[in-house]
């Protein structure tokens, strides 16, 4: 088959999910670039998931994705399957309420936002900054994402995973270490295997429920609205982008790193350094992965040489170059 050619069909009668093959990766991930996957897996639901699982040998090289915010797929393309995550575990309710607080479940494919919206109108406090995080509940616990002072596991109580086996279990949070925008089950260090969002030694997370306080509806949409301006004012959200590409460095800034090496407006082909917001790399239209592969190994080279730091990036680099 012509690898340019979109080959869409239902999976197998066993399976209620649907299949493309030779996907063109763009279409799935922020930047809106990335070569072809060779197949995407949209599960019906949790249980069709664990069931597709069950089909792939122990060979196939499987990565999982929400909204494809942090994530980027050279032009290459992806050698084995991609199960896509955002609208199709998408889950979200109210687990329990009581007059100091409540808990909440939401599966990996609920976008940050619509969990924090979801949170408020409960009456629950403290899941306000999921607001300003572009992605879904499963990148975010993959990666302890956070922002204006808050931080995913932080209000954690436990999650759900589902094995390359299609096994689907609940762990507690306590079974994870977690720290700055790393994520990892207790018992394996941080070079051990990855594979995707939410992969976590052939476990992907699946769904978590997070405790909160109770608080002030009022009160809570306020901070939401807040946290929206905030992003809106500082971040080129008017074009195509993957959220903050470097980690902060201990005790400083990735932006202020990059800005003070003069690297603001930097561009490869169509891939730029966003003059708005020095750690955020754009798609002014005509971006490869290539470019901004070549930005960000630009970023780093200079930031090193500059100012003797070693910024690792928050994004995931997936596939083979052409």
């Amino acid at each position: 088959m012509d690898m340019a050619e979109v080959e869409s069909m239902r999976a197998p009668s066993t399976l209620r999910g649907d299949i493309r093959m030779n996907e063109p990766m763009k279409r799935y991930t922020s930047w809106r670039v990335g070569g072809v996957a060779e197949r995407i897996y949209f599960p019906a639901d949790l249980a069709d998931f664990a069931q597709f699982l069950l089909t792939l040998t122990e060979e196939e090289p499987v990565y999982v994705v929400g909204l494809g915010s942090n994530l980027l797929v050279r032009d290459g393309g992806v050698h084995g399957t991609i199960v896509v995550l955002h609208s199709r575990l998408n889950e979200l309710r109210l687990e329990q309420r009581v007059e100091s607080g409540g808990v909440i479940y939401a599966q990996a494919g609920v976008a940050c936002a619509k969990a924090a919206r979801f949170a408020s109108s409960h009456g629950l406090a403290g899941a306000e900054f999921l607001a300003g995080i572009p992605g879904t509940i499963g990148g975010a616990l993959a990666m302890n994402a956070g922002c204006y002072g808050g931080e995913t596991w932080k209000i954690v109580e436990r999650v759900q995973t589902i094995g390359r086996k299609g096994r689907v279990r609940e762990r507690p949070a306590g079974d994870y270490a977690v720290s700055y925008r790393h994520v990892a089950l207790k018992g394996y260090g941080r070079d051990g295997k990855q594979a995707g969002e939410g992969f976590q030694n052939e476990e992907w997370f699946a769904g978590a429920w997070f405790r909160l306080p109770g608080g002030v509806q009022t009160e809570s949409r306020q901070r939401i609205k807040e946290f929206l301006g905030k992003r809106i004012a500082s971040q080129p959200l008017n074009l195509p982008n993957a959220g903050s590409v470097f980690r902060n460095p201990a005790g400083d800034r990735a932006a202020r790193l990059i800005e003070s090496c003069g690297l603001k407006g930097f561009q490869v082909g169509g891939a730029m350094v966003s003059p708005k917001h020095a750690n955020f790399i754009v798609n002014t239209g005509t971006a490869t992965a290539a470019d901004i592969e070549a930005v960000i190994m630009t970023i780093q080279k200079e930031v090193r040489e500059k100012a003797g730091v070693e910024l690792q990036p928050e994004v995931r680099i997936i596939g083979s170059g052409l």
